[in-house]
């Protein structure tokens, strides 16, 4: 019997390897797997390689992972904004290690490596500093560069809902990176707010099927005294 529903975080987390290339989803705050950040920081792996849409907010999530001094390198498109520091000062201080990649072609890059691309031509970057170096190539007039695919060792990722078979569902703008990342990945570990049984999701609306899925944890949604909801790991 099919069941990917892990007992535990700490389960779920459990044989990642160090120097592993680590797949984050997430868009700013929205839709980042912070039980599962945590779980990574309490299961010890270091030398990681993360690829996020930015580079952590706050002291928290991502930026704790930073903090703990378990990254080599983080590919993003968006490392500095106002809640930045812990990266920031990494950088400054070279423990740190960025390769900045424009939004979108970081969405296709690690697009392709879930549809088995081996490489494709995109203008964006091109006559930039992000070209230095680049094979480049001018196709109807128009300049390209040439992008490789972003794969991932683990993806870490944050749905809504899910079954024993991994499918899974998002809300809203949480949504953003988890599915590609999931295709891109060897393993797929996503938390999910609630577990229904086989057949309750409309398989129309099933986003990631479970056969890009690995394990599945539980978390509950708690109220803030803000009036505002936060996961906790079940």
């Amino acid at each position: 019997m099919i069941n990917k529903i892990a007992d535990s975080v700490a389960q779920a987390m459990a044989g990642i390897a160090d120097g592993a290339t680590v797949l984050i989803g997430g868009f700013g705050t929205a839709g980042i797997p912070n039980e599962l950040i945590d779980g990574l920081i309490d299961q010890g792996a270091r030398e990681l390689t993360v690829v996020n849409n930015n580079a952590g907010n706050g002291e928290a999530g991502l930026a704790a992972l930073l903090k703990a001094g378990r990254v080599r390198k983080i590919i993003c498109s968006f490392p500095r904004q106002a809640d930045s520091q812990v990266f920031d000062g990494l950088y400054r201080t070279g423990r740190v290690e960025l390769e900045l990649v424009p939004q979108g072609n970081l969405a296709e890059r690690i697009r392709a490596a879930g549809a088995g691309i081996g490489a494709f031509f995109c203008p964006t970057g091109f006559g930039t500093p992000l070209a230095e170096g680049r094979e480049t190539r001018e196709i109807d007039g128009r300049h390209y560069v040439l992008e490789y695919p972003i794969h991932g060792d683990v993806a870490l990722i944050k749905a809504e809902r899910g079954d024993r078979w991994g499918n899974l569902v998002y809300r809203k703008a949480a949504r953003n990176f988890g599915p590609v990342m999931a295709m891109a990945s060897r393993r797929t570990i996503a938390t999910v707010h609630e577990i229904v049984e086989l057949g309750a999701l409309d398989p129309e609306a099933i986003v990631t099927p479970g056969i890009f899925v690995r394990s599945i944890v539980r978390v509950e949604r708690v109220a803030t005294a803000g009036g505002g909801f936060v996961r906790k790991a079940a």
